[in-house]
């Protein structure tokens, strides 16, 4: 039995991309619960799946993906080109199977920026601290944003005397909407986060990575403790190869979803 945990806004893309699962992800016995983020009363359903051990799977926006408008209301504008990752109990992929090179190349097909360019070389001018939203980063470091945003700034200078740039997630009136991460990127020695997907970006952009953890897509290929920020895990390319068709076999169009490739795909990935 597969439960839709729907949010009440009617503009949500829940309701949409919840209609493509029930056509394409089948039916068992089984409780089988759905989420779409973190608003609502999903926190407290989440908790309650992971209480009684029941099979839950979150879905939102993809890693390697043509981006949707958000404000004011949510907009697909290509649903050839936009994808969504599902996570098995948790918020992002971290573990998996890599999976062949076939939907890697699709994505590349498509103009979907999925090229690993190597890792900067020489000197930069600061250190680029990404948060995740306010609700994300009380769900799995069990404090508000801005104290997020002040211990880790304490602890990397500790180990290093770069200047810490803190680039927050871009909204209507704040200072970063309308601004291209891209340009805060070109003097970053290393991208900080907790769970945002600006360290998509910063990969993309030959940016190293340290995650507060180990529960963000880019585990694999990060740091994970403020103390490497002067020497982060650079990966080889045979590293990074693997990685990106890893992060593919975990994201799909809505077609994907209702067709049921995203199904026999994830079938590969519960691992």
């Amino acid at each position: 039995m597969n439960i839709y945990h729907k949010l009440g806004w009617d503009k949500c893309l829940s309701h949409e991309i919840f209609e493509a699962v029930k056509k394409g992800w089948p039916e068992t016995d089984e409780e089988v619960h759905f989420f779409w983020g973190l608003a609502g009363k999903n926190r407290p359903e989440i908790a309650e799946c992971m209480r009684l051990d029941k099979k839950w799977f979150m879905i939102d926006v993809g890693y390697f993906t043509e981006q949707i408008t958000r404000y004011p209301e949510p907009k697909i504008h290509d649903y050839d080109k936009t994808y969504f990752r599902i996570v098995s109990k948790g918020l992002h992929t971290t573990r998996g199977a890599i999976g062949s090179p076939q939907r890697l190349n699709e994505l590349k097909s498509k103009g979907i920026d999925v090229e690993f360019k190597g890792w900067k070389t020489g000197e930069c001018k600061n250190v680029l601290v990404c948060p995740s939203s306010p609700q994300v980063t009380r769900e799995i470091n069990g404090m508000e944003q801005d104290e997020w945003i002040n211990a880790m700034t304490i602890e990397l200078k500790k180990h290093t005397k770069l200047p810490i740039v803190v680039r927050n997630k871009p909204r209507p009136n704040n200072e970063f909407w309308g601004t291209d991460i891209k340009d805060s990127l070109q003097d970053a020695s290393v991208l900080v986060t907790n769970l945002s997907l600006a360290a998509i970006d910063a990969v993309l952009n030959k940016t190293p990575v340290i995650c507060d953890g180990r529960y963000h897509i880019c585990s694999p290929i990060a740091s994970h403790e403020p103390k490497f920020v002067s020497r982060p895990m650079r990966p080889g390319r045979k590293t990074m190869d693997e990685w990106f068709k890893f992060v593919t076999q975990n994201q799909f169009t809505i077609p994907e979803i209702e067709n049921g490739t995203a199904f026999e795909v994830m079938k590969t990935q519960l691992i």
